[in-house]
């Protein structure tokens, strides 16, 4: 299946320039997507992307992932309502190295002549000269040209305008397309739906400067069925780096998806063939309640992320929640680990000396903390068998607990009744 096939019945293609196809089936062909370096991971948003270069690099072709260094020091106007801070250079380095090393966990960069590579639009920005630019590349774009763009005319016409800085992002972009096809022999750029009109500039310029042929695909932008944005949750975005968003939330972004979207995501966001994917939906629509589709997306996805261990450990999290995992499990998680697992649940904070010298249980969860409202309800709950430290029923109404029911130095876990759950970190 080629390239375009593939995007196809994944449901990911939404544009393509006339001959793109045709130039893709002649041979080999270097093409690249550019990648924001405002954060110092990438986010789901940002798998559809990626996952069209994987396509692109198994279908034989050779990928290069821009990662723009000078363009992040301007700002893309595309969907923004308004201008965004800019980065200093040493934030933007730090950046750059972080999301190197997340896009080598997708890409191969050695796999001979379709290697994949890593390009810095900063290496050939930071020597160009205001002027040169302007005599160079502005000459060869028409303001009437970058004014027909819906990036453009959008901003223009709200509250906020446009800066200049921002209005000249389509020609900076454009020239990284000539600056890959002239040196790279990069011929199609690739992007989301809201990029397309930056990519035509870039072909644009190719054109009308060295008389050449460039190329353009994009791929639909995702949203949910419901109309929230994707890629976002009640905490923020769902990031690919663990020190922002653990495993056991990545894992469980996916496992939630509805059964509306469900579908389309396992297409657009794994590496299974249309086969396995048509036999879980039929195993799916059988038995909807068993959620064969999240489970196998949230797996899929998950594993190639974050790797087998750490699947392994979030699926251990969600037994740890809703199942029969003992407290001895929290041991194997770090600080953030543990708090990501309990993202949600109600967490107080106490102070760690006075647990040293020993509080009792009814001052615990009911003074130092609010798991219960008094501590005559404490203690009728405790009585009646209801309430537990550590995934242990507490004996008795005058039970003191000290700084050896602490796991890992920091954390309590409290349960009212099997599934109200509340964390208390001492410090």
């Amino acid at each position: 299946m080629s390239f375009v096939e593939e995007l196809r019945w994944r449901g990911m293609l939404h544009d393509i320039m006339p001959g793109t196809e045709e130039l893709l089936n002649k041979g080999t062909t270097s093409g690249y997507i550019g990648f924001d370096p405002t954060a110092d991971s990438l986010h789901v948003g940002h798998l559809t992307q990626i996952m069209t270069l994987i396509h692109f690099q198994r279908a034989g072709h050779k990928p290069f992932a821009l990662v723009g260094g000078a363009t992040g020091m301007v700002g893309d106007p595309s969907g923004k309502s308004q201008e965004r801070n800019l980065l200093s250079e040493d934030v933007l380095q730090h950046n750059l190295q972080s999301i190197q090393a997340q896009l080598e966990k997708f890409l191969d960069f050695d796999s001979g002549a379709n290697s994949a590579q890593m390009v810095n639009n900063y290496d050939w920005f930071k020597d160009f000269s205001f002027l040169n630019f302007i005599r160079d590349v502005g000459k060869h774009i028409t303001v009437n040209y970058m004014m027909a763009k819906d990036s453009v005319k959008n901003r223009l016409s709200g509250d906020t305008g446009m800066s200049f800085t921002e209005f000249t992002y389509q020609l900076v972009q454009g020239y990284d397309f000539y600056y890959l096809w002239k040196h790279h022999n990069c011929a199609l750029q690739m992007g989301g739906s809201d990029q397309w009109g930056n990519i035509v500039t870039g072909t644009e310029l190719i054109r009308r400067k060295d008389a050449g042929e460039a190329f353009a695909l994009t791929t639909q932008l995702i949203k949910k069925a419901d109309g929230t944005k994707f890629g976002k949750t009640e905490s923020g975005a769902v990031w690919l780096d663990t020190a922002r968003t653990t495993p056991y939330q990545f894992y469980q972004f996916w496992l939630n998806a509805s059964d509306a979207d469900v579908k389309k995501f396992i297409r657009i966001f794994t590496l299974l063939d249309r086969e396995t994917i048509e036999a879980l939906e039929v195993e799916h629509d059988a038995a909807p309640h068993q959620r064969a589709l999240q489970k196998a997306l949230a797996k899929d996805i998950t594993i190639r992320v974050h790797g087998e261990q750490a699947f392994d450990k979030a699926i251990k999290s969600s037994e740890f929640l809703f199942g029969n995992t003992g407290i001895e499990f929290l041991s194997e998680l770090n600080d953030n680990e543990v708090i990501g697992l309990f993202e949600g649940v109600p967490n107080f904070k106490i102070n760690k000396a006075e647990l040293e010298q020993g509080i009792a249980v009814l001052d615990l969860l009911a003074a130092k903390t609010t798991v219960f409202p008094s501590k005559s309800e404490a203690k009728k709950t405790i009585q009646g068998g209801g309430a537990a430290i550590n995934k242990s029923k507490i004996a008795s109404p005058e039970a003191v607990y000290n700084a050896d029911a602490l796991i890992n130095g920091k954390f309590i876990v409290a349960q009212k009744g099997k599934k109200n759950y509340f964390l208390i970190i001492a410090e």
